[in-house]
């Protein structure tokens, strides 16, 4: 079952409630205030009922919506884990009062997991478009500037190496086949374990990177060879193993048939991890077609930004664009990674569907720059384009660039790069910690979510005194 909000409080609740709210930090007051609001709490509400067909009248009674919805903010803007989240707020008084718990149970890590999986993508879209709309309705931002960069935000993976995508993938393989074994009642063969053959493989081609030259690629290969003879082995006995499950009877074939879909999944993985490793090490082919760089998290990309510190970043690429006051009106988590010249227009439209009107100024980096995208902004209405083209030798470029508005509108943006360094060090954008591409833009969209209440609290906080 489901409910809005937690019942009155007790007595010894009231008692202390004028001490605890002393001890409350600035920003949670006008957070708080926010967080009334009756929209954002029917969406979360609505989003509960629907995750079994019989929620709203059958079952435990869930963590009402008003309560769910401060716990995951509160994590995202202390950057907590869900273990941090549940043991902070057991234990202090102000956070049970801020996230309306009260004297009543605080729910476990485990619960907290599962529940915000229940506030999906799209929920969260819709949570920060009446963000937004609060925004705007009580005039912190107005629309009348944007300014849009992009990020990479990292999928939870190790570096990747072919040694050690083959590793995991075997791993996995002879874990779940062990797995079927067990459940189904025994199978014909003995599921073969070759995993300390394969530790081995792996350790001795990293050590084998030590040797320079001839010597050390020979070497290499070699140790590559083996390793791929055994991971084929392990290959086909998965897919013995799956003709085997399909031709057992269906009273034992039921209680193995989620783990025999992961099994073909991973078959799939492992194969493309084999035919890429093939390719690279024995072809010299770094540009494989389908090339993935985890078998857990398949969807990363590899996306080279131009830093020198971290060349090769693993994750998603994501679109951040703000207006003023640094309020975040909309993200974007791409599948694909597209060029950032081609986000410009379309982040201008947003812009307008969100806002109601086209900004005056719009500033971004040079990546962002095209001919086409200055002309087509212009004839929208925006007034002033800050984009550079740093390629340009046309002197009277040149000269539009050292304007006062112009280097006025690229010192604004410069702000953008900081708003992306705070939500990646202070709301948890930095690595995602849930799985797969919904899940990502689940977590991005609640990091920009907490960052803008705050941003909202201390806008009004200083236009109140």
């Amino acid at each position: 079952m489901i409910k809005l909000r937690h019942q009155q409080p007790s007595l010894w609740h009231r008692g202390l409630a004028e001490d605890i709210e002393g001890l409350w930090e600035p920003w949670m007051r006008l957070v708080d205030e926010l967080l009334e609001d009756e929209q954002l709490l029917d969406t979360v509400y609505e989003a509960q009922g629907e995750r079994h067909p019989q929620s709203r009248n059958r079952g435990r009674m869930q963590t009402p919506a008003e309560v769910l919805l401060r716990l995951l903010l509160l994590k995202h803007i202390r950057n907590w884990s869900y273990d941090v989240l549940e043991r902070e707020v057991r234990a202090n008084l102000v956070y049970r009062a801020f996230t309306r718990i009260g004297d009543e149970k605080v729910p476990d890590a485990k619960t907290l997991a599962r529940l915000g999986q229940l506030i999906g993508p799209k929920v969260v879209e819709q949570l920060h478009q009446r963000v937004v709309e609060l925004a705007q309705e009580r005039g912190v931002t107005r629309g009348r500037k944007l300014r849009v960069d992009t990020t990479v935000v990292e999928t939870n993976i190790h570096y990747p190496t072919d040694s050690s995508l083959l590793g995991d993938g075997t791993r996995v393989l002879t874990r779940t086949m062990k797995k079927i074994e067990s459940k189904s009642g025994g199978l014909k063969g003995k599921v073969r374990d070759r995993m300390r053959s394969i530790r081995k493989r792996v350790l001795a081609i990293a050590l084998s990177t030590r040797l320079l030259g001839l010597v050390g690629e020979e070497r290499r290969k070699r140790q590559y060879g083996e390793l791929l003879s055994l991971t084929r082995k392990v290959m086909n006995q998965a897919q013995r193993v799956l003709a085997e499950v399909k031709q057992v009877p269906r009273r034992r074939r039921t209680p193995v048939e989620g783990l025999a879909q992961s099994l073909e999944t991973m078959v799939g993985r492992v194969r493309q991890v084999v035919r890429q490793t093939r390719i690279r090490v024995f072809a010299g082919d770094t540009t494989s077609p389908g090339k993935i760089v985890s078998v857990f998290e398949p969807q990363t990309e590899i996306i080279r930004k131009g830093k020198a510190s971290k060349p090769n970043e693993f994750g998603k690429l994501v679109k951040i664009q703000e207006a003023e006051n640094q309020i975040v009106t909309h993200f974007e988590v791409f599948a694909e990674r597209p060029a950032d010249s081609t986000l410009l227009l379309s982040s201008i439209e947003v812009h307008q569907q969100r806002l109601g009107r086209i900004p005056r100024m719009v500033a971004a980096d040079a990546g962002f720059y095209s001919r086409e995208n200055e002309k087509i902004g212009q004839a929208l209405g925006v007034r002033w384009m800050s984009v550079p083209n740093k390629k340009t030798t046309s002197s009277e470029r040149k000269l539009l660039q050292h304007q006062r508005w112009f280097r006025s509108g690229q010192k604004w943006r410069t702000g953008s790069e900081g708003r992306i360094s705070v939500l990646k060090r202070r709301h948890g954008l930095r690595r995602c910690l849930y799985p797969g591409l919904d899940g990502m833009r689940r977590w991005v969209g609640l990091a920009v979510i907490a960052d803008n209440v705050i941003q909202m609290g201390c806008y009004l906080a200083r236009q109140s005194t």
